[in-house]
């Protein structure tokens, strides 16, 4: 699973990618729907490849500090 995140002054840019293996426990649209809404944004994609962006860029470090608590939670 990697996720990776970038800003300008005015957006947020998600991308997360899960490897074919891991797409059933942990899809990567599902990992953007839980984590998008920080950065004020939604995003969508396929299993094994999603983007997302918001408007509140200045959130992006909230939302790589939460990777690793979604994570947890999609385990349980």
């Amino acid at each position: 699973v990697v996720i990776l995140g970038t800003r300008d002054d005015r957006k947020a840019f998600l991308v997360c990618v899960v490897s074919r293996d891991l797409t059933d426990r942990f899809p990567a649209s599902k990992f953007l729907e839980r984590l998008a809404p920080i950065v004020g944004g939604s995003g969508g994609g396929r299993p094994d490849m999603a983007q997302a962006g918001g408007r509140k860029p200045g959130k992006l470090p909230e939302l790589l500090d939460q990777v690793e608590t979604v994570l947890g939670e999609m385990v349980s």
